[in-house]
């Protein structure tokens, strides 16, 4: 009798904990690969000693509000989650770049695993004679994103992309910040993407 009764414990907690496997890879969500971010970038090997996050580009989930609320200055590329701290190192300025140019038309595009119901898109991009080898901050940034695209509550497709132009002026190396504002919970999903004009 104590036997069976170890047994079925046994098998409960087993059963517990693949339900908690499973729901965890459900609360997943989105990240972008066009410009390819610095999570796609973990998650592809070509990037190393990324921590968890090369198993989960899709969870880099903050605060939104950004940039009056959201993540800490020095935690926005990980979206304050600890657990992705490797994204906010600037590993000396030298995280690969995707090469673009200034004032040119580009497609900005997210892969989802989630596709929540989303408020908006911003995008926003680093000020000309920012500092490449520092965590990247609010002052960082220019205040204003570059590129808005309201979404009404919908949730998007599997795959999503935006049209949009990158600012003229900018030469060097640049971080485009792209924030997914969900619209049914107090999160947003950030991805940083390092970028050569």
């Amino acid at each position: 009798m104590r036997k069976k009764a170890m047994s079925a414990a046994v098998l409960g907690l087993a059963i517990a904990g693949a339900t908690a496997l499973s729901t965890s890879g459900a609360s997943s969500h989105g990240y972008t690969d066009s410009p390819i971010s610095r999570q796609k970038l973990c998650a592809n090997g070509t990037v190393k000693n990324c921590g968890s996050i090369q198993w989960e580009p899709q969870s880099v989930e903050g605060p939104k509000g950004f940039p009056a609320a959201g993540p800490a200055d020095g935690r926005i590329c990980s979206g304050g989650n600890g657990g992705f701290a490797q994204l906010d190192d600037p590993r000396g300025g030298q995280w690969p770049a995707t090469n673009v140019s200034a004032g040119s038309s580009y497609s900005f595009r997210w892969q989802f695993t989630a596709r929540h119901a989303t408020s908006d898109f911003r995008y926003y991009i680093t000020k000309q004679g920012w500092d490449p080898s520092k965590p990247l901050t609010r002052a960082s940034l220019d205040p204003q994103p570059f590129l808005n695209v309201p979404y009404g509550g919908k949730q998007p497709p599997a795959t999503l992309t935006h049209q949009g132009t990158l600012p003229g002026g900018k030469s060097g190396k640049h971080i485009v910040l792209a924030v997914w504002n969900v619209a049914d919970t107090s999160n947003a999903f950030y991805a940083c993407s390092d970028v050569q004009f």
